[in-house]
């Protein structure tokens, strides 16, 4: 195993170092610091903050770390050099996401004090939206964070959502990243990207589960549309997270100060590169092909919401 020195925190780890509670008036957390501790995989030690600023990978809608991160960006940023985390959202993202960002709320302190460093934070699909909201409602949280990569993100709404969502009935995270929804309005409403956090939004115009492709881009972020660099490049969604050219912009965000900057990253040799090193097409089949089942099955098996949940007090 790769990551051999991966534990799971607990609650007894954490009580060693414990994150700083919410700033004056900010929202409580609503879910169990145990329940927090146990969701977040980091490694037994920082090993490397003095080259490198930790990193917590959060999932998407349906599957868990291992299944979106395991056969791509874990490796691949362990094998850089890099100190990743990971943090399983309760029901695999599928019910409320006020719910799930608390998880990251909880992961980013943590990090930030067990590792006396400020800490990257990447988001894949539903994945970029706990970060950006916990980034929008917990201000405390934006010292702690240096660079936030969002990839392939529903970040202004998904016509799938909506289609989903069409019958009255759908899992509560569809109600709340389809297009017109409440939680996008105050996710969105003023600026996009607060604080003096380094915003990078990485996406494929022909994403098959993210469109219109315009919605992961975030005003005052650097945009990084794949096709831009490569045109006519076949990328689906999961295909991000382990394409050579999303990759190198990831990498590019994390070893710079500031976003991502295509200038800095870019050469046309690489549009020959379709996966980030460590992927080949066997294990990018593989790994695409179990995420995918096992997001349908859970999908599938998820109790139906009639309606969008209700916007906690703090963002309304």
């Amino acid at each position: 195993m790769r990551r051999s020195l991966v534990v799971l925190l607990i609650a007894a780890v954490s009580g060693v170092v414990a994150p700083p509670s919410s700033a004056a008036g900010e929202p409580k957390l609503d879910v169990p610091a145990a329940t927090l501790a146990r969701a977040l995989s980091c490694p037994a030690a920082f090993a490397h903050v003095r080259r490198h600023e930790p990193v917590l990978l959060v999932p998407g809608t349906a599957v868990t770390p291992p299944e979106h991160y395991g056969w791509n960006m874990l490796p691949g940023l362990t094998d850089l050099g890099f100190d990743v985390c990971t943090v399983t959202l309760p029901d695999r993202s599928l019910g409320d996401i006020q719910v799930s960002s608390e998880y990251v709320v909880w992961a980013i302190r943590w990090i930030a004090a067990r590792a006396h460093s400020r800490v990257d934070v990447i988001g894949h699909s539903q994945g970029a939206i706990q970060p950006r909201w916990a980034l929008r409602f917990w201000p405390s949280l934006r010292p702690l964070v240096d660079d936030y990569v969002g990839m392939s993100g529903p970040n202004h709404g998904d016509v799938y959502a909506n289609a989903g969502c069409a019958g009255g009935s759908c899992i509560p995270a569809w109600w709340q990243y389809r297009i017109g929804s409440s939680f996008l309005a105050a996710l969105n409403r003023g600026d996009e990207t607060p604080g003096r956090v380094s915003y990078t939004t990485v996406f494929s115009q022909n994403d098959d589960l993210v469109q219109p492709f315009t919605s992961p881009p975030l005003r005052g972020a650097s945009n990084v549309m794949i096709q831009d660099m490569c045109p006519g490049r076949p990328v689906e969604h999961l295909g991000t997270v382990s394409d050579a050219i999303a990759f190198a912009a990831v990498v590019d965000a994390l070893t710079h100060p500031g976003p991502a900057r295509p200038s800095r990253f870019f050469g046309m040799a690489q549009c020959a590169d379709t996966y980030m090193r460590g992927v080949t097409p066997a294990s990018a089949a593989a790994g695409a092909g179990l995420a995918y089942s096992n997001a349908g099955l859970a999908i599938q098996a998820y109790p139906k919401a009639p309606s969008e949940p209700r916007l906690r007090s703090y963002a309304r």
